[in-house]
């Protein structure tokens, strides 16, 4: 989901483009060919600024910590930035699968069309208690909110590995500073964080094969509907299950 940041200006070298970003390789080498969904590349200044300052971990150059961090920042880019599968260099889309929280898996097509945000939080509790309708949303518009919220983007960190390819374990944080209006609710600038496990499997290209992610959204829900409402009541608490997501 760092990808909300995808409009930021980058850094300028001349006239000729922009800064390489130094934890996505590959974002700035890509074909003239590629079809992105803004119309060019996008940047991540003010994101990797945001990660820099407060990762919980510095791993080594070129360590499996890092090489599996990279390669989910340059997934997420690929997901949230490009409209057609035949540009992404970080999936095998003839077996690409997308699982969350144990859900039917999603096919590389799907996730594009929907986004990632729809992708991520869809529920199987009963629509009263959604704070959240996936079904109502289209990719733009749950984009748009979540950028609205954190300005300064959603940094996302690898914080440890468990095992390595073909079936990479790891636990990961992701974090932002709630900002701007989230729909209602009113920005509290505090930090916004929630912690989950995934799984990525991969072919001997460390092309994605499957993508399995394992969070609860009462982390991120309970930092963004804690605020005051627009007709100035209060929300104390996040009306989600652990049990069910």
């Amino acid at each position: 989901m760092e990808g909300i940041n995808n409009v930021t200006k980058g850094s300028s070298i001349g006239t000729h483009g922009v800064v390489p970003d130094k934890f996505r390789a590959n974002l700035h080498l890509e074909a003239p060919t590629v079809e992105w969904r803004y119309g060019k590349p996008p940047t991540y200044e003010s994101a990797n600024q945001l990660f820099e300052e407060g990762r919980s971990k510095v791993w080594p150059k070129g360590s499996l910590e890092e090489t599996v961090q990279n390669a989910v920042k340059s997934w997420q880019v690929e997901i949230n930035n490009k409209t057609r599968l035949q540009d992404f260099n970080t999936i095998n889309p003839e077996k690409f699968k997308f699982f969350v929280n144990g859900r039917e898996g999603l096919t590389g097509e799907e996730v594009v069309r929907i986004g990632s945000f729809n992708a991520l939080l869809k529920s199987a509790l009963p629509e009263e208690l959604h704070h959240f309708k996936a079904h109502q949303e289209t990719f733009e518009s749950a984009h748009n909110d979540f950028k609205t919220c954190f300005p300064r983007g959603f940094a996302w960190e690898v914080i440890e590995v468990y095992s390595p390819p073909p079936s990479i374990a790891y636990k990961f944080r992701h974090w932002g500073f709630f900002e701007g209006p989230y729909k209602a609710h009113s920005p509290t600038g505090e930090m916004v964080e929630f912690f989950g496990m995934g799984i990525l499997k991969v072919d001997s290209s460390m092309k994605a094969e499957e993508v399995h992610i394992y969070f609860d959204p009462t982390e991120l829900f309970g930092g963004l509907l804690k605020g005051k409402n627009t007709d100035g009541s209060f929300v104390s608490g996040c009306p989600f299950s652990d049990a069910q997501k």
